[in-house]
Formats: structure tokens, sequence, C-alpha cells
């Protein structure tokens, strides 16, 4: 209930939101629990982590578990981690607790659980900022207006499919990565706000544990303007408990400092020059399809954008794109908008009119229909042979890679495209009012085609994108007893992979005339230094130009 008469004098304002009763459907339990697992679950068996940040990320967590590196200290090949560890405490935790899985696979279960927590906590923030008062739908004079519970619930399901419909989130969401972390933590300090006036004691917890995470997991700034901001909103806000809950986001505030301070989290990461072409381009797909439909809800919301169910998204959607403008355009750092955009977005849906959301659906089932039918191209030309094209270019881009049968991928893949026609049968019947609507093709889509990609084409992207095949091909130059490998000036993917495929002891630091080891690793067209001679030209399968691939060399 408003703390004061002021409050309810604002929410008299007209709503845009018209919606009766049957629009205020819910998305059917089963349905939504096969759409998350279709979505989260592709990815997370049968491969290898892929270069860049995902196999740094996973070099970092190993050096720990395999005691290589301190905890409190992460490092590949010598060279210590930037931002908070916590993230890799938590692969590295799964790896020591499972030692009977895969050491890549029992990493990415706990980051699995993180993205179903963002999935779940993005939910519950837009139900309880759809039961806020001013967010209500108009009230009809003779009733047949959709209820504050079934109205909210039905925002909640078309806030989490926006979400999954992201094309930001589709990669850099199923990767074991700091940056799902901080995600997680967004999302998190999203419920917490939101919860305020409903849930007093868990959105305390949340506000308490969101901050102090985000800035142990390398965006401590985030953290403090996010912090900064919330206390703002908190302290405006005519909800009695949310003014209650600046005490809990002050003490956020400060065990986020403390935690940034202890973990040396703090990095200049700014770009002087931010180039506005590329920024561009990288919001008008990463953000698709919330980024509109969130850019629609703020000109439809206008007169009401001082209410909570749009501030309280809105300050969440600030900061990122912010960091983002600072960091030169960082798809990494535009990542932690998305929740706020899947929230926005929903709030548009009660909005939309018949022939925007028909255009979308057309759009969602050209696009998505015309995908799948490229993978299934792709796959039946690895099995068959036929047509010639299709594997050809495969084997040309990535060179030595052999197709495989998997039975499960196929009976997986054929399910899957069997449930996406069944969707766009349910999505052009005529008779359906949900205010979901909208978006379940285009959440459907992107978890169709992730699953394709996991299943029929994992094979030849686990090769593509792996470093695995580069140390086999390093190996067949190198005795069996060779323990070292120098590799100064090396990414730290390549490091990671060296260290983890390879089992050798790395040097990433320093110089060639100061390595101890026997062999090392140089990008081709360096100069062999003085006392080495050339062992091998060796290229990652996809490879290409006259400077592509690495030296290996070995002392003389």
């Amino acid at each position: 209930m408003p703390a004061d008469p002021t409050e309810a004098q604002r929410v008299n304002l007209p709503t845009p939101a018209i919606v009766a009763e049957r629009g205020a459907q819910r998305l059917p339990r089963l349905a939504l629990i096969l759409l998350c697992a279709a979505y989260v679950l592709p990815g997370l068996f049968g491969r290898e982590p892929w270069r860049n940040a995902d196999l740094t990320a996973f070099g970092f967590m190993a050096s720990i578990a395999e005691g290589r590196a301190p905890w409190w200290q992460p490092a590949i090949a010598g060279i210590p981690a930037e931002g908070g560890p916590l993230p890799y405490w938590l692969g590295a935790l799964a790896i020591k607790a499972l030692p009977f899985l895969d050491a890549p696979f029992a990493a990415r279960l706990p980051y699995a659980l993180v993205l179903i927590g963002v999935l779940v906590a993005v939910w519950y923030a837009c139900f309880h900022l759809a039961r806020t008062e001013a967010a209500q739908p108009v009230a009809f004079a003779f009733g047949g207006e959709a209820q504050v519970v079934d109205y909210a619930r039905a925002l909640a399901d078309g806030a989490l499919l926006a979400l999954m419909a992201s094309l930001g989130l589709l990669q850099l969401g199923h990767e074991t990565t700091p940056e799902l972390l901080q995600l997680l933590a967004v999302s998190t300090y999203l419920y917490g706000l939101a919860a305020a006036p409903f849930r007093h004691t868990q959105a305390r917890i949340a506000v308490l544990l969101a901050l102090p995470v985000l800035a142990a997991s390398g965006a401590p700034t985030v953290a403090c303007l996010l912090g900064a901001l919330g206390v703002l909103l908190n302290h405006r806000s005519s909800y009695r408990e949310a003014k209650a809950q600046r005490v809990w986001l002050l003490g956020s505030l400060t065990l986020a400092v403390l935690a940034a301070w202890a973990f040396d989290g703090w990095a200049w990461r700014v770009s002087p020059e931010p180039e506005l072409g590329p920024l561009l381009s990288l919001l008008a797909w990463f953000c698709w399809p919330s980024g509109p439909l969130a850019l629609w809800t703020l000109w439809r919301w206008r007169r009401h954008g001082l209410r909570r169910h749009i501030t309280v998204p809105f300050i969440a959607l600030l900061v990122p794109l912010l960091a983002c403008v600072a960091m030169d355009g960082s798809d990494r750092a535009l990542l932690l908008a998305l929740p706020s955009l899947a929230i926005l977005a929903a709030f548009a849906l009660p909005t939309l009119s018949r022939g925007f959301s028909a255009a979308v659906d057309w759009f969602s089932v050209f696009f998505f229909s015309a995908a799948a039918l490229f993978f299934w191209l792709y796959y039946v030309s690895m099995q068959t042979g036929w047509p010639a094209r299709p594997l050809a270019n495969m084997r040309r881009l990535a060179e030595g890679f052999e197709p495989s049968f998997n039975l499960l991928a196929l009976l997986l893949a054929i399910a899957a495209t069997a449930a996406w026609l069944a969707l766009v049968r349910w999505r052009t019947a005529r008779h359906r009012h949900a205010l979901w609507k909208s978006l379940a093709l285009p959440a459907g889509g992107v978890a169709l085609g992730w699953l394709l990609v996991m299943s029929l084409l994992l094979p030849a992207l686990d090769y593509a994108r792996g470093n695995g095949p580069l140390v086999a091909r390093l190996k067949a130059h190198l005795p069996a007893d060779a323990g070292c490998m120098a590799a100064p000036g090396q990414s730290l993917a390549t490091l990671s992979a060296l260290e983890w495929h390879g089992g050798w002891h790395v040097q990433g630091r320093g110089t060639l005339a100061g390595a101890a080891c026997q062999h090392a690793l140089v990008d081709t067209g360096e100069p062999t230094p003085p006392g080495w001679r050339v062992i091998a030209h060796v290229r990652r399968p996809t490879d290409r130009g006259n400077n592509a691939g690495f030296v290996l060399l070995e002392r003389q």
C-alpha cells in the first residue's frame, strides 16, 4: 500500500496498459520448464572450453584445483588473474568436489546453476514490479480486467522469454566466465529492489549479497554505481519498506568496496575514444529483441517515468550502458544490461499493436526456420556427403576435421525441430490472447537454434573453437618426456591450453633468454632468438594467412 496520499494521486495517472482477464494467462509450466531446459542444458556436455574467455577462465579454475596457483591469486603460467577470484573459486570447488567428472564439465555445472539463477531472479523481479499499483492496467467500467497476480505472472513470463530471446546472452550465458556471475549479481540486485515492498527479508538479503559478489567478480565500479542509485531511488520512494532498505544498501555498498580492496579488483579499463559505429552495431544485434521493446516501454510509459516499475530496471540498465560506452563497446559490459532490458520489454507487451506482434511472429518463423534448415543441411552433408559443398566448406575452414555420428544428438535435434513446428502451429492460431505470445516464437527460435548447433554441429564447432587440436599438433613434434614449455607473450587462452591439454609446465613471463625450458612457442614471423632452432611451424585448424600460427623452438 502507498505510504502517503501523494502516491495515490500519482497512481491515478492513466496507464497505457489495457489487459483483459483472458490476456493474463500464464505460460504452461511444463512448457516453460522444457523451454528453459532446452536453453540451459545444450553446450553443458561433450565439449571442451572454447577460446578465448571461456578457456582462459577455465585455466584459472584448473590452476587452483590442481595446486599450480594459490586460491587467493589464480594464475595461468605465472600470470595472475585480474579482478576478484570469486568466479574462479566456483569452478575450482566444483572440479575438486567432483573428481570423477571431466574437469571442464565439472567447472560448467555451477555456471549452469548460475544461469538458472539469472532466469529465476529476472522472473521474480518483473513479477514484483508488475504488482505495484502504478503498473496495473486500466480498470474496466463493468469489470473483466486482469487481476493483479495473474497480470504480474503473465508479464514475468514475458520477461523470461525476452531474456532467453536476447541474442547477446546466447553464447556469453553458456560460458564459465566472471561475467556470468556478474550477471547473476545484477539480476539478484534487481530482485532485491523490486521485492522491497512485498518481501522484506528476502529483498534485504538479496541486495546485501548482490553488490559484494559483483565487486568480487571483477565489476566493483558497476557495483558502487548501482548501489548509489539504489539508495537514491529508495530515498525518494513512498513505500516505507523501500525506505527501510536504504540501510541494507549502504551496508552492501560498504562490503562491495571492502571486497574490491581485498581482492585488488580496481582496474582502469576505460577507452579514451569510444567508436560510435561499432557501438551502435553491437547494440542493434546484441539487445534484440528486448532493446526495441524496452524503448517502446519508455515511450508509452513516459508519464509514469518515476514509477518503481520503470525506475528500478532503468537504473540497472543505465549503469551497464555507460560501462559499455566507456569500455569501447564491450559486449561483456553490455551483458549486464540484458535483465533490465528484458523487464522493460515485458511492460511493452500490454501496449503492442496486433500489426507489430504479427511482424515479430512472421520474422521469427522465417528467420529461425531458415536457420534450422541451414543447420540440418550441414548435418546431412557431414553424415552422407550430399550435398558435397557444405562438407567441403567445413573441411576447408577447419582443416583436418572428420565428422562423427551421435545417435542421442540426432534424437534431441529431431525432438527440438518437432517442438518448433508445434510452437509455430500454436502461435499461428487466431484465438491466442496471452500477453507473452509475441515473445514465444523469438525465445523458442533461439532455443531451437542453440540446441541444433550444440547437437548436430557440436563436433565441428568444438574442433574449430577449441585449442585441443593445436596442442595435439605440437605434441607430434615433441618428445614424450618434454615437461616444460616457454611461451612468453602468448595469450592467456593459449597458455591455458598448453597447461591443460599439454600437461606441460608453462612459463608465460620473461624472455626466452632467461627461460629454463628446453622448448618454446613463439608467433610466426618472430625472429629466431640466438641459441634456439626451429622444430616445426604449427597452425590451428582455423588459422589463415601467411603470418598465422606458431613456431615451435628447441634450445640448441
